[in-house]
């Protein structure tokens, strides 16, 4: 029973509505595989994100957990290597799953919703530091990215991402042998438009394949901070 009430109160704390919302949504990029026995929670956690407008919540599969009894279907080679990138930058040694990384800054275990919640509304009252407009126009997608104002220096790349919004698997073998799982927002597009210069406003268009969403995340080189992002559905 208190599972249970532990439960609800992280999900009622995830679906709640920032104090402050700032115009671009909060990237939660959940790393997770349909061979961990331990992801599940984590993957249902980042379901009950999509209904909120306010935050970009991403499933990235990896294949370091395939050799357990059953290929990740969704998994990506260079999903880890970002993973094991955001890991270096942040001095730790090791990755494991279920990650969540929130605006390419902190980590946190996948299933501890709560202090994930906690982050979530720490970065959406935060004054946003460069605006993303995007504009998709049949298969072309128009991008604009420009300073909010704030003092910003250095490099910063420019990612399109894209996913698909739901999919649902029956594993056949390894951990979760005989479980029906679903995915939300899984990824599976992943390249870097270009870079932005802080003193310039940039305009890209990019022709996209397929009428699945795409996200654009405004990221400092290297695996540093998001600091902007937006969606296209």
């Amino acid at each position: 029973m208190k599972r249970f009430f532990a439960l609800f109160a992280m999900l009622c704390a995830l679906a709640a509505a920032p104090v402050a919302a700032q115009t671009s949504p909060v990237v939660v990029e959940l790393y997770t595989s349909q061979g961990c026995s331990s992801c599940p929670p984590a993957d249902a956690l980042l379901k009950k994100l999509t209904q909120r407008d306010d935050v970009l919540p991403l499933a990235l599969h990896v294949d370091y957990w395939d050799y357990l009894g059953w290929k990740d279907k969704f998994a990506d080679p260079s999903h880890a290597v970002r993973q094991k990138g955001f890991a270096r930058v942040g001095g730790r040694k090791m990755v494991y799953t279920p990650q969540m990384i929130v605006m390419g800054q902190e980590d946190v275990v996948g299933a501890h919703g709560m202090e994930l919640a906690d982050l979530i509304s720490a970065h959406s009252k935060k004054a946003p530091s460069l605006t993303v407009d995007l504009e998709r126009e049949g298969g072309d997608l128009t991008v604009r990215v420009a300073s909010a104002g704030g003092p910003l220096t250095g490099t910063f790349d420019i990612h399109l991402v894209r996913f698909t919004p739901y999919h649902e698997v029956k594993v056949k073998r390894g951990e979760n042998a005989g479980r029906v799982l679903g995915y939300a927002n899984v990824v599976d597009g992943w390249s870097v438009l270009g870079q932005w210069d802080p003193e310039d406003a940039t305009e890209i268009t990019v022709a996209l394949d397929g009428d699945r969403p795409a996200a654009i995340l405004v990221q400092r080189a290297d695996y540093g901070p998001i600091l902007g992002a937006a969606v296209a559905d």
